[in-house]
C-alpha cells in the first residue's frame, strides 16, 4: 500500500512538473526583464511621453450643471436653469455615466453643493468637460460617437 502511494506521489510531482514547461517560464521572465529594462531606459533617460493627445486650447465653452439622480436620470441644466439635455433620452445615456464621474471626484475631493461644470470644444475638435471645483477633466475621445454626441450637440 505504501509503495502505490509512494509511486502516485511520484507521478503526480512529475505532472506537476510537466503542466508549465520550463522554457515557457524562462520566455516569461524573460519578456518581463525586457519591459522593465524599457520602462527604466525611459525614465531614466527623460524620454517624452507617447501616445498621448498633445495639448489643445479652448475654442467654445459653455457652462453646464449636471442635476438628478442614477435612478431618476440626470438633466444637463444652461447657466439660466434650463433643462438642454436629460440622460433618459434617446443616446443620452452616457450624460448619466459623466455625472456618476463628476460626482464621485467631488466626494473624494469633499466639494459641498453643485458648481457647474465647463463643456468645451478644442481647437482640435475634441469635446472636453472640466469641473473646476476639483480640477478633474475628460476629452471624450474614444467613448464612440453617440456618446460623444450627447455633450457635442450642446456646444454647437
Amino acid at each position: 500500500m505504501a509503495h502505490q502511494t509512494s509511486s502516485l506521489a511520484n507521478q503526480m510531482k512529475a505532472r506537476d512538473r510537466e503542466m508549465v514547461p520550463r522554457t515557457l517560464v524562462i520566455a516569461m521572465f524573460s519578456l518581463m526583464a525586457a519591459a522593465l529594462a524599457l520602462v527604466a531606459f525611459d525614465q531614466l533617460t527623460g524620454q517624452p511621453l507617447r501616445g498621448v493627445v498633445p495639448h489643445s486650447p479652448i475654442a467654445a465653452e459653455r457652462s453646464i450643471t449636471l442635476e438628478g439622480t442614477r435612478s431618476d436620470g440626470v438633466a444637463v441644466l444652461d447657466d439660466a436653469g434650463r433643462q438642454i439635455a436629460f440622460s433618459a433620452e434617446e443616446k443620452s445615456g452616457f450624460i448619466d455615466v459623466i455625472w456618476v464621474s463628476v460626482t464621485r471626484e467631488r466626494k473624494v475631493q469633499g466639494v459641498t453643493g453643485n458648481p457647474p461644470l465647463t463643456l468645451a470644444r478644442r481647437e482640435n475638435g475634441h469635446t472636453a468637460i472640466i469641473d473646476p471645483a476639483t480640477g478633474w477633466s475628460i476629452d471624450l475621445i474614444g467613448y464612440g460617437a453617440d456618446n460623444v454626441a450627447a455633450f457635442a450637440r450642446l456646444i454647437d
